[in-house]
Formats: C-alpha cells, sequence, structure tokens
C-alpha cells in the first residue's frame, strides 16, 4: 500500500540578498540526466484534518463507524487487517486499550493496537452519522482511528488528505461559489498558505480541525464544480514574501479598511500584545484617498456612513447594536469573569466580584482601521482595560451574539442626572479584517472584473505569487524534487538564492532539460532565470536535480515566480 509522507519544510536560515542577475536560459547546452536523477520524487503534501461531530464540539470519541462508497480495505499500523465491501458498516471502540473492529451484527473483525486506517481508492470513506451541509459527510484520502493520549478510552477521527483534495473541501465552504471564479482562486492561494503555513501549531494528532478554529472543511459531499476549478487553476500557487510563505489570514469582511496583524492578534507564545507586526499584513484601505481611523472623530464619520468599499454587499459592511444600561451591566458582568482568563482584562474580574454602574465605554487606542486595540469600561469606583479585539467583542454581546468585528464607534445615552441610560454601537465588518477581505474579493472579482492575483497582492502588500520556496541539496530525499503549478501566463522565472556557490545545477521544464551555470559570487549570489519559453498554458511541472560532481554538505534555495495578467514580471526591481 503506497504511504504518503507530509513533506514540511522548515526553518529557511538563509540571508536573503538584495542583489539580483537576470538571466535566459535559451542558449544553454542540454545537458543528459542519468538515470537516477530522472527518477524525480514528487512533493506531495498531505494534511492531517481532525474530524469534529456534527456541532463541532468535541473532536474526541469513544465510538464510532466507518463505511466507504466502494470496496474498504482497513490496516493496522502497516499491517494489513481485512477488506470490507462497500456501505457495510464496521464499528470502532476501545476495550482495555486496543481497538475493537466489528460489523453491525457484533460480529468481531479484529482486535488491533492501532491506529487504525481505513482506504478507498476508488470511492469515499464516511463516518456513520456525521452530516456535513445537511447530507452525509464523506471523505478523499484515507482515515485514521488515533488514540486520544490524554484521555484513555478516547480516540480522534482523521482524514488524511492530499493538499489539493482538502482545498477542494475548504473553498466552497469558506467562500460562496457565486463570488466567480478569481475570488475563489484568491480564497484556494489564501487557504494553501493558510494550512502549509499556520500561525500556531495547536494539534498533535492532526494538522488542522475542520471547523473555523481552523478553515471550514466538509468534504467531497461538500465540493462544487467552480470551485474545483479554482484549486485545481492555482495548483502549487502559494504567496510568498521574502523567501517565506505568508501567513495569509483572511475574513468575511473588512469593512472597507484591513487592519495590521499586529493590533488584531497577540504572540501565541509570549502572549505579548500588539504582537511584531508583519509587513505584508499591514493596515490598508480600500479607497487608498482615505485617512487612517486612529482618531475617535474619523472613526465615527467612517463607520456611520457608507463610504465606496470593495466589501461594500456584504450584509455585515454596516451594522449596529443597542444595550439599555441593565442589558450591557448584566452582558459586561456575566462576559468579564471568562474574557478575564484570555489574560487580556485588567484587573482581572473574578466570579463573585461586584461590578458597579457602569458609566461608560471609553476607547483608549485604536488601529488604523479604527479597530479598538484598547478599551476602557468605567463604572462609578471602576475601571477595567479591555485589550485585543476578539476580546472585546466577545465581551459585548448582544442578544447572546459577539459583535461581528470590533470596528465600533460607540453613542452614549443618559438622563438628564448624567445616569446611563443606554449605548449604541455603530459597527463595520464581521471577522478579525486582517488580510483578504472574502465579500471585497467577490466584488472585485465579479463587479471589476480583476484577477485573482491582483486580488492577493491588494490585500497581501509585497507579496509575489510562485511555487513553495524549496531547497535543493545532497542530503536524503532533497536531492530531486518535482513541483507542478498551474498558470494561464506563459511567464515565469526561476529564482535562485545560491549562498553555499555551487556552479550548476541541473533541472527539467515540461520535459526540457538543462543544466544552469550559476554565478559563484556571493554579494550577487541570488538569481534569475527567464524560463517564460518552456512554460505552457495549465498545469507544468519542472523537477531539479542536486548536481552529482558538487560537494556534499552544499544547499540551494529555488522558487518558481510567476507573473499574472497586470504583472510587468522581467522589468519590475
Amino acid at each position: 500500500m503506497k504511504k504518503f509522507l507530509i513533506s514540511l519544510l522548515a526553518n529557511f536560515l538563509f540571508i536573503f540578498s538584495l542583489a539580483y542577475a537576470n538571466n535566459d536560459i535559451s542558449n544553454l547546452t542540454v545537458q543528459p540526466l542519468s538515470d537516477l536523477q530522472m527518477k524525480s520524487a514528487n512533493e506531495l503534501y498531505l494534511v492531517r484534518v481532525g474530524i469534529g461531530d456534527n456541532s463541532f464540539s468535541k473532536y474526541d470519541y469513544d465510538k464510532t463507524g466507518i463505511f466507504s462508497t466502494n470496496k474498504m480495505r482497513i490496516f493496522d499500523n502497516k499491517d494489513f487487517v481485512t477488506e470490507v465491501p462497500q456501505n457495510k458498516l464496521v464499528n470502532i471502540r476501545i476495550s482495555s486499550d486496543m481497538f475493537i473492529l466489528s460489523y453491525e451484527n457484533g460480529e468481531i473483525i479484529d482486535q488491533v493496537k492501532g491506529p487504525v486506517s481505513f482506504y478507498c481508492e476508488e470511492g469515499y470513506l464516511g463516518v456513520s452519522g456525521l452530516k456535513r451541509v445537511g447530507k452525509q459527510a464523506l471523505y478523499r484520502g484515507n482515515i485514521e482511528v488515533v488514540k486520544y493520549n490524554k484521555k484513555p478510552g478516547k480516540f480522534h477521527i482523521v482524514n488524511v488528505v492530499e493538499l489539493q483534495d482538502y482545498l477542494k473541501g475548504v473553498v466552497p465552504n469558506e467562500m460562496p461559489v457565486s463570488f466567480g471564479l478569481e475570488a475563489l482562486k484568491a480564497q484556494s492561494v489564501a487557504a494553501r498558505n493558510y494550512v502549509l503555513s499556520p500561525r500556531v501549531k495547536a494539534y498533535d494528532a492532526f494538522d488542522v480541525v475542520d471547523s473555523v478554529a481552523s478553515q471550514v472543511y466538509f468534504g467531497a459531499g461538500s465540493e462544487k464544480e467552480l470551485s474545483n476549478r479554482a484549486v485545481e487553476e492555482t495548483e502549487g500557487v502559494v504567496a510568498v514574501y521574502n523567501w517565506d510563505l505568508i501567513l495569509a489570514q483572511y475574513s468575511s469582511t473588512a469593512g472597507g479598511y484591513t487592519e495590521s496583524f499586529s493590533n488584531v492578534f497577540s504572540d501565541p507564545k509570549s502572549k505579548a500584545f500588539p504582537s511584531v507586526s508583519k509587513p505584508y499584513l499591514i493596515a490598508k484601505p480600500d479607497m487608498l484617498s482615505q485617512k487612517p481611523l486612529f482618531l475617535e472623530e474619523d472613526a465615527i464619520r467612517f463607520y456611520k456612513s457608507k463610504p465606496d468599499s470593495y466589501d461594500i454587499k456584504s450584509p455585515y459592511f454596516r451594522w449596529e447594536r443597542t444595550w439599555s444600561k441593565d442589558e450591557l451591566q448584566n452582558v459586561i458582568k456575566t462576559n468579564l469573569v471568562s474574557q478575564s482568563l484570555t489574560g487580556f482584562v485588567h484587573p482581572v474580574f473574578n466570579s463573585g466580584d461586584k461590578l458597579d454602574d457602569i458609566v461608560k465605554l471609553d476607547v483608549v487606542r485604536r488601529g488604523e482601521s479604527g479597530k479598538i486595540i484598547e478599551m476602557d469600561i468605567i463604572t462609578k469606583s471602576q475601571r477595567y482595560r479591555v485589550l485585543k479585539e476578539l476580546v472585546i467583542r466577545r465581551l459585548l454581546t448582544n442578544k447572546g451574539k459577539a459583535l461581528p468585528s470590533a470596528n465600533v464607534v460607540f453613542e452614549h445615552n443618559y438622563d438628564d442626572n448624567g445616569n446611563l441610560l443606554s449605548i449604541s454601537a455603530f459597527g463595520g465588518g464581521y471577522g478579525h479584517g486582517v488580510g483578504l477581505s472574502q465579500y471585497g474579493a467577490g466584488f472585485m472579482a465579479s463587479e471589476l472584473k480583476m484577477t485573482y492575483e491582483k486580488i492577493l497582492k491588494h490585500y497581501y502588500s509585497g507579496i509575489i505569487l510562485a511555487t513553495r520556496p524549496i531547497i535543493i541539496s545532497s542530503e536524503g530525499n532533497q536531492k530531486i524534487v518535482t513541483q507542478n503549478f498551474y498558470t494561464k501566463q506563459k511567464c515565469a522565472q526561476l529564482v535562485i538564492d545560491n549562498k553555499y556557490q555551487l556552479s550548476h545545477i541541473l533541472v527539467n521544464i515540461n520535459g526540457k532539460e538543462k543544466d544552469l551555470e550559476l554565478s559563484k559570487n556571493f554579494f550577487n549570489r541570488v538569481e534569475k532565470f527567464d524560463i517564460s519559453k518552456y512554460i505552457k498554458h495549465g498545469k507544468n511541472s519542472i523537477t531539479f536535480y542536486y548536481p552529482s560532481d558538487e560537494k556534499e554538505g552544499k544547499g540551494i534555495r529555488l522558487l518558481v515566480e510567476l507573473a499574472g495578467k497586470d504583472d510587468d514580471l522581467f522589468t519590475r526591481r
């Protein structure tokens, strides 16, 4: 049975040089490749997705059932157990630290140590009773049942699926297909980056979960033809900044002005807030004439109006909420306890503490988009400082729901004696507002006819669209690497960082074999080769081979930069 391994490259330790050399490989000598070199090692990326229950409230189980739409094979770790006909349910539970596999009639199939893997090469796998988008959930790839070490007798259900197939189960559930092909392509690239370069690794048994805690993934049963096309027509394409995959944050609606990463997210380890900035996730208005909204009067003017913006068609572009004084008092008293546990409420408000009558919600600091970064809750005798947009949103619930965003201004209403009567909130946007706005992308694609490349470069500053940066070296499986990528523009360049001064590198571009001579100048170590004449419309393949005549221990870093319809790839510097 063919087993795939996740190939996730770690830290790139090279220093990026700003010096470039541009080359054309048209006249290079073709070098024959050895049999060993021709055995290219394709990069295959598997994603391990934790599958939640129907309410996404838990990811551990004490029993489940697995079935398939075609014949299914079962393995105990790597050992074959049995083959099961289509639609025949296999029940799983744990007893005495062993997985008990049985049929519906109670017949025991086997008792195994696990993890248990289920494969259906010519169909889909299903989890009994699990619903997604109102119907039985079905999955590509294989399903693993893995013991949950922290809870004896419990296990996880993990869908192990190739990256492209994973994205096909994500994109139509993160973005309406009505937004159009180019918007769906932008979402595909953002989702690809999101899973390949997560903000934090939160789970042991899997990479991501299938809910909004990661990316919404509903499996094969939720796929749509247009979104599948978007995934296929961006295959291999990622957003890169300074040789690194970007952290491609996105949200539903920015409200006309995205916010900087550092003003929204805390450091996942130290909890420091604001966090370290990311130069590609900086605040940006849709209309460049719009000035920053640090000042209260500017934020009020912006969020109590409907200026021209890319996400103006979102139902959450502008919204209002109102609390009576008693409603606000009860909401804050209830939520202040749970939000104090985040570490972003000072002083901490504990269960049983008294909250005096609220006098005002006082905005202390806003980000460029007008998003509240710091806010004080002022009572007749107390002051509580609240940090972070998500904490503020979850603190100020209205009818049981968190505020759509922290892009909000407040209007206080008092009686003649200065007592608070009510507070109204006027806001814009839905979600954290960092990076790509999904409604904005939809408008740019369907109304303005922008390409996905242009959409991504609006929301992620200074990026390039390229294949995943890789390192070719003399060690292990890094000697030969193949990358596949899709492009409609026959315009691409190979970018090489030759830190360790190799004299040449072997490449095969869509069947054309080339030996590229490299400069051995450390101060001009980044070279660009125009490979456009070897690129075709649609799916392309490029294989890199570490030269057999080079010394061991050296390495070279590469990527293929792709041009969009509006890019001038080879004159931009």
